[in-house]
């Protein structure tokens, strides 16, 4: 999709200027979205423009740093449980009476949970994850990522859901609704949603 071509483009920028970390999404962006209610590009923009005035005022950063860590503690608990209520929520195009549905969640779930804290003990345990090869490299790699509960049940949902009795499981996988969003035409709202600011879509239009 052009989302994630302009954030090839942003990590691009970001390498030619020297940046450390890199641009990347932000899971909390959705519990933001959660929370307020406001998904409107003016506000993003705006609110970048303020994080770049107070950036340069030591002052302000001094203000944030401030801010006691139980507080903080408690607007994570709010934003990643909206995180994983959005998350969930997805779930309603789908039909979830069918067997199909139920085994690729349940699986998901269960196994998301489950070998993430098995390399996390073995990790603890042993003093290094239980890929082990000659290449270190892809020993981290491999341990990292099914270190991640959120990784694990990603790679099996999209696993399973695109292997198992795909073909005649259109209407349980919820695919006639999201069909209207597969081109920028077939939904109203499209052009509200993907339409880039500053007249941009002109020069990179939509397909």
């Amino acid at each position: 999709s052009r989302g994630i071509g302009w954030q090839g483009v942003g990590i691009l920028l970001d390498g030619l200027f020297g940046t450390g970390t890199g641009s990347t999404v932000s899971v909390e962006n959705a519990g933001l979205l959660g929370i307020t209610r406001v998904g409107s590009r003016r506000v993003v923009q705006i609110s970048s423009g303020f994080m770049i005035f107070f950036s340069i005022l030591g002052k302000f950063g001094a203000l944030f740093a401030s801010i006691p860590f139980p507080i903080f503690s408690a607007i994570y608990c709010i934003v990643f449980g909206l995180v994983t209520a959005t998350g969930i929520s997805f779930l309603q195009f789908t039909n979830m009476n069918s067997m199909r549905s139920m085994f690729i969640v349940g699986v998901s779930l269960f196994l998301g949970l489950s070998v993430p804290q098995y390399f996390n003990e073995y990790t603890a345990t042993a003093g290094s994850g239980p890929v082990r090869s000659h290449a270190r490299w892809f020993n981290d790699i491999l341990d990292t990522l099914f270190s991640s509960s959120a990784t694990v049940a990603l790679i099996l949902a999209v696993f399973l859901d695109n292997t198992v009795n795909v073909k005649e499981s259109k209407k349980d996988r919820g695919m006639p609704w999201w069909a209207r969003f597969r081109t920028f035409k077939g939904d109203s709202r499209n052009e509200e949603f993907y339409t880039l600011p500053f007249n941009l879509h002109k020069f990179f239009p939509p397909t």
